[in-house]
């Protein structure tokens, strides 16, 4: 996309061309000709994140690789809130339910395996830390016995929190693994506000 804007700027003068880039996603041209200013703003493809509040089983493609049974997706798909991350197209899910009056949990964040390792999960994760930390004390994640998950959570500022035995074992129909391991154990994480 590209955007144009003309104005008379008051009573300062600019550089001849001037280049500046905001982040990976746009650029701005600044040009001064004949007492006006002319902004050329060339825009990428936006990141943005959208809470999607119907049509939540169209994401279950995506939701199933977090979260890999059907059933379990849906007991938190409809009380939780669903929120998309779009970067030209879809990379990102995540749900977040309240537990309890001062208390929200992550329930499933997937990124499609292609896009994985690109930030998309670490921004949602952020976005959603900036939103929920006036609205709940706690904020937990649940995860499988998995060094690098958890160890990417610890990376957004998650600490332990508690474990719950055999939960993956009691609560699918099907061994659950991931990187070769069977799942086991949920390990939560959580972060305090104030």
């Amino acid at each position: 996309m590209l955007r144009i804007f003309l104005f008379e700027p008051p009573n300062r003068r600019i550089q001849p061309e001037r280049y500046a880039t905001f982040g990976p996603k746009f650029s701005v041209i600044y040009r001064q000709k004949n007492n006006y200013i002319i902004i050329v703003i060339l825009e990428e493809n936006i990141m943005e994140i959208r809470e999607i509040s119907t049509n939540k089983e169209k994401y279950m493609d995506l939701l199933l690789l977090g979260d890999e049974q059907e059933n379990m997706v849906y007991k938190y798909l409809f009380k939780g809130n669903l929120f998309a991350l779009f970067d030209s197209d879809l990379k990102t899910v995540c749900i977040v339910t309240k537990e309890d009056k001062t208390i929200y949990e992550i329930k499933n964040i997937a990124t499609y395996e292609r896009y994985q390792g690109k930030g998309y999960g670490y921004y949602m994760i952020n976005y959603i830390i900036e939103n929920y930390k006036n609205k709940c004390k706690t904020l937990l994640v649940g995860t499988g016995e998995n060094e690098k998950i958890i160890n990417f959570y610890k990376k957004c500022g998650f600490k332990y929190s508690h474990v719950l035995k055999d939960f993956f074992i009691k609560n699918y129909d099907h061994k659950i693994f991931e990187d070769g391991k069977q799942l086991k154990d949920m390990v939560y994480l959580k972060m305090e506000f104030e």
